[in-house]
C-alpha cells in the first residue's frame, strides 16, 4: 500500500505541473515518489511485476489529468491515447528498473534519463506520434524560465527535469541509509542551484535580448465556425463573406498580411481547380485595393485521379480504378494573384491518418477513420514550404499539429522563413485545456527559433507571439473578430535550429550503450550510491 501510495502521488505531482493550470516547480520532483517505489521492490521476486504496475498507475493518472480533453473530439481517440501513452511510458520505466537492478546507480540513473530522451525523439517520429507530454513541454506556461530553448530545444527541459528528480531521489536514500541531515540540507542546496541557475540565466537572456528586423502588419481573422454544428454545413460562399467582412474591419494600407484559418474553405476543392475557387477569389477581392497585403489560409483540397503509377501511402481509393489524395493544405495569395500550396504534413493520428495500416487495418478494419469530421487519410509533402513576397519576406506555415514539433519547424526557418504563422482549428476540444495547452506550446517554438508568431484559430485563442515567447495580444476563445498588431521579422539562426534535437541522439547511443553493457554482465547490486 506504500508504494501504491508513492505512485500516485507521482502522478499528481506530474499532474500539477503541467500547463496551464499548473505549476511546473513540481517537475522537478515529479517521478521522486515512483523512484522510491521502484527502489522498495527492487530486490523482490516478482519485481517487474510489481514495477510496472505502480508506474503504470502513476503514468495513467499523469496523461488522464491532462489530456483527458481529447474526449470532446473521439471518445475512442482518447482512451487510445491514454491507455497506449502509459503504458509505452511504463516500458520505458520497467527498462530502467532491469538495468538498475544490474548497475550502479550511477549508470542507472544516466540510462534512466537517457532512455526517456530516448522515447520522447521516437514518439516525435514514428506514425503513433504523440509527443504531447514530453516533459520540457511542461514549462510552455512560464517561458521566462527557458529562454535558453534557442540552444537545446525542449529536450534541455527534459534533462534539466531528470537531473533534478535522480539528485533528490539519491538525496533521500543516502538520508535513509546514513540518518545524517546534513545530506538533505546539502541536497537542498545543490539541487536549489541547479533549478536556479537555467532559471537566472534564462532571465538574463531575456533582459538583454532585442527584436530585431522588419516590422510588420499582420490581421488574423477568427470567424468562429463551430465544427460541430456549422464547419461542415456551411459553404466556401459563405465563408468567404464572413472573412471579407471580418478583414476590412481591420485592414489598412499598412498591412502586410492576412492569416485565416486552418481548413476555414472546406468545401471539396479541387487540387488543379484551385485557381479558379472560391478561396482564391476571396483572397483576391479581399486585398485588390492594398497593394501591400498578402494572402495566407487553410483551405481542404481533392486530387482524383485513375494513373496507379501516382499512388503514395496516403493515396485513398475512391473506387475501382479511381483514387483520391485528401490535403490539409495552406494557400498563399500575393498581390500580383500569384499563388502557392503547402501540404501539412504532421498527421493527427486516427483523425488524419491511419498508422501502420498494412499491419492494422485487417484487425481494426475503419475503426480509426471517421473520427473528428475526417473520413480519409490526409496526403502530405516531405519539406517544409516557405511563402515568400516579391521584396523576399518568407513565411514558414505550420498547420495545427504540426507546431507541436521543435525540430520539424526548424525546418522553415532553415529554409529562410523571417516569421512563422500557425493557423488551426482548436474547437473540437471545447472549452478546456487542449487549446490552451496549444496556444502555449507554439510559444515553445518562438523561443527555439526566435521567430515571432502570428496564429490563426477558427474558434481561438489567437494571438501574436514575440521572439521571446510572450504573448504580444490575442482573441479570446469563441470569440469571432479580428487581431491587428505589428511582429518583427528576423533572419538569425539559432543554434537549435541549426543542430536540432543533438540531445536526444546522443541520449539514444547512451542508452544502447548502457542497456547493452548491463545486460551482458553479471548482476551487481548496489553497493555505493
Amino acid at each position: 500500500m506504500k508504494n501504491i501510495i508513492l505512485s500516485i502521488i507521482s502522478g499528481l505531482l506530474l499532474a500539477m505541473s503541467w500547463p496551464t493550470y499548473g505549476f511546473p516547480l513540481f517537475l522537478f520532483f515529479g517521478f521522486v515518489p515512483l523512484l522510491l517505489a521502484e527502489y522498495n521492490v527492487r530486490s523482490a521476486k516478482y519485481s517487474k511485476t510489481q514495477v510496472f504496475g505502480l508506474a503504470y498507475l502513476a503514468f495513467f493518472i499523469w496523461n488522464v489529468s491532462t489530456t483527458w480533453w481529447i474526449y470532446n473530439s473521439s471518445p475512442f481517440g482518447m482512451w487510445f491515447a491514454e491507455l497506449v501513452n502509459t503504458l509505452l511510458m511504463t516500458l520505458v520505466f520497467l527498462l530502467f528498473h532491469i538495468v538498475a537492478k544490474r548497475t550502479t546507480f550511477t549508470v542507472g540513473g544516466i540510462f534512466l534519463a537517457c532512455i526517456w530522451m530516448s522515447f520522447e525523439y521516437f514518439h516525435l517520429q514514428w506514425q503513433v506520434s504523440w509527443p504531447w507530454l514530453n516533459l520540457g513541454n511542461g514549462f510552455a506556461g512560464f517561458t521566462s524560465w527557458i529562454q535558453w530553448y534557442e540552444y537545446t530545444g525542449t529536450f534541455g527541459g527534459t534533462l534539466w527535469i531528470w537531473i533534478v528528480n535522480i539528485g533528490v531521489f539519491k538525496s533521500i536514500l543516502l538520508f535513509k541509509e546514513h540518518k545524517d541531515k546534513t545530506i538533505l540540507y546539502r541536497s537542498a542546496i545543490r539541487n536549489g542551484l541547479i533549478i536556479l541557475l537555467p532559471i537566472g540565466i534564462s532571465l538574463l537572456i531575456l533582459k538583454t535580448y532585442t527584436e530585431e528586423g522588419h516590422d510588420i502588419e499582420v490581421v488574423i481573422l477568427q470567424p468562429n465556425i463551430d465544427p460541430y454544428t456549422e464547419k461542415y454545413n456551411t459553404t466556401d460562399k459563405r465563408v468567404s463573406i464572413l472573412l471579407d467582412s471580418l478583414s476590412h474591419t481591420a485592414i489598412t494600407q499598412n498591412t502586410d498580411f492576412i492569416i485565416a484559418p486552418e481548413t476555414v474553405f472546406a468545401d471539396s476543392n479541387r487540387l488543379y481547380d484551385f485557381q479558379y475557387s472560391t478561396a482564391k477569389r476571396t483572397a483576391q477581392e479581399i486585398i485588390k485595393t492594398h497593394p501591400k497585403a498578402h494572402f495566407l489560409s487553410g483551405i481542404s483540397l481533392i486530387d482524383i485521379f485513375n494513373d496507379p503509377a501516382r499512388i503514395r501511402p496516403q493515396t485513398n481509393v475512391y473506387k475501382e480504378n479511381v483514387f483520391y489524395d485528401d490535403y490539409n493544405s495552406a494557400f498563399f495569395v500575393r498581390p500580383d494573384g500569384t499563388d502557392e500550396l503547402y501540404h501539412k504534413s504532421k498527421l493527427v493520428v486516427g483523425v488524419e491518418n491511419f498508422p501502420y495500416q498494412s499491419v492494422l487495418k485487417p484487425i481494426l478494419g475503419d475503426v480509426m477513420i471517421d473520427l473528428g469530421g475526417t473520413v480519409a487519410k490526409k496526403t502530405i509533402q516531405d519539406d517544409r514550404e516557405v511563402f515568400f513576397t516579391k521584396d523576399s519576406i518568407g513565411v514558414g506555415t505550420m498547420i495545427c499539429y504540426e507546431s507541436i514539433y521543435g525540430e520539424f519547424s526548424t525546418g522553415y526557418v532553415r529554409n529562410k522563413a523571417d516569421f512563422l504563422a500557425i493557423i488551426t482549428n482548436d474547437a473540437w476540444w471545447g472549452n478546456t485545456q487542449g487549446h490552451k495547452q496549444h496556444l502555449a506550446y507554439a510559444k515553445l517554438r518562438a523561443i527555439e527559433n526566435r521567430r515571432s508568431i502570428a496564429r490563426s484559430a477558427n474558434t481561438g485563442i489567437s494571438a501574436i507571439i514575440d521572439q521571446t515567447g510572450h504573448i504580444v495580444a490575442q482573441l479570446g476563445y469563441e470569440k469571432r473578430g479580428t487581431l491587428k498588431g505589428t511582429l518583427k521579422t528576423n533572419d538569425t539562426i539559432t543554434f537549435y535550429t541549426k543542430a536540432g534535437n543533438y540531445i536526444a541522439r546522443v541520449s539514444i547511443f547512451l542508452s544502447v550503450f548502457i542497456f547493452l553493457f548491463s545486460v551482458t554482465r553479471r548482476k551487481k547490486a548496489i553497493t555505493s550510491l
